[in-house]
């Protein structure tokens, strides 16, 4: 029971936090390298919509760890998505446009932040006054 609680705190804070790393507790304890999931009979085309089945980042633990590191305003972030995908919510965005967005927001942070914060705080104004 101690452990199953621990590996769940674990899995909240990594969620939390936008870490793409498991605890070493759901590791195990085998050093030895994971075996691909075909090995186990399990189809490894199979994914749970935002993550990529091979152990990389999800598009959005991606997307807050930008967010977190630029210091951006998540709200605005939302809106901006929503906009460069062309839906009212992000939610209905599709996989592509998503994974494209967080690409463009990734190079425009790098970039020039400064800029990317001004356009940001371009989505805090009401829609009529939006250019």
């Amino acid at each position: 029971m101690r452990v199953a609680e621990t590996r769940a705190v674990n899995r909240a804070l990594r969620k939390a936090y936008g870490i793409g790393l498991c605890s070493v507790e759901e590791l195990g304890c085998l050093p030895s390298p994971p075996k691909p999931d075909t090995a186990k009979g399990i189809d490894s085309s199979h994914s749970n919509g935002n993550g990529l089945g091979t152990g990389q980042p999800r598009l959005r633990d991606k997307l807050c760890l930008l967010i977190r590191n630029y210091e951006l305003d998540p709200t605005l972030v939302k809106r901006y998505a929503a906009d460069f995908c062309g839906t009212e919510t992000l939610r209905e965005a599709s996989r592509d446009l998503v994974e494209a967005f967080v690409s463009t927001i990734a190079g425009e942070a790098a970039n020039d932040r400064a800029a990317l914060v001004c356009k940001l705080n371009s989505y805090n104004q009401p829609e009529e006054v939006r250019p």
